[in-house]
């Protein structure tokens, strides 16, 4: 449901709540994996994860104003949203296994955006 009426598009409205749920979870994964003891071995990962935020967090801007380059930047969003899975997949704590299905159902969500 938007919030003030400017999105009128399932799909949208869909993308826009995956996208806060993916920004939100890899913001808690980053600030996990700073604490684990490998944390030189998960630099990637932690690259992809702030990525992934700032990424979301433009989707979400750019969705919430309708502009003409949503489905542009959904497309991207939908890459980084996948690098990233594939980096949080390689970790077996508790915190990158749940952060990397996240980051593939925003994926898949930007996926029909774009």
């Amino acid at each position: 449901m938007p919030i003030v009426g400017n999105i009128h598009n399932e799909d949208m409205l869909l993308c826009l709540k995956s996208c806060k749920l993916c920004l939100q979870a890899c913001e808690e994964c980053l600030s996990l994996c700073l604490r684990e003891d490998d944390v030189k071995d998960r630099i990637e990962c932690i690259e992809s994860l702030r990525d992934c935020t700032d990424i979301c967090a433009i989707a979400i801007k750019v969705m919430s104003r309708g502009s003409k380059n949503a489905s542009k930047v959904c497309k991207a969003c939908a890459e980084i949203c996948r690098e990233c899975e594939k980096h949080c997949s390689m970790h077996e704590d508790s915190h990158c296994p749940k952060c990397a299905e996240i980051c593939k159902d925003c994926a898949e969500y930007c996926e029909n955006m774009s």
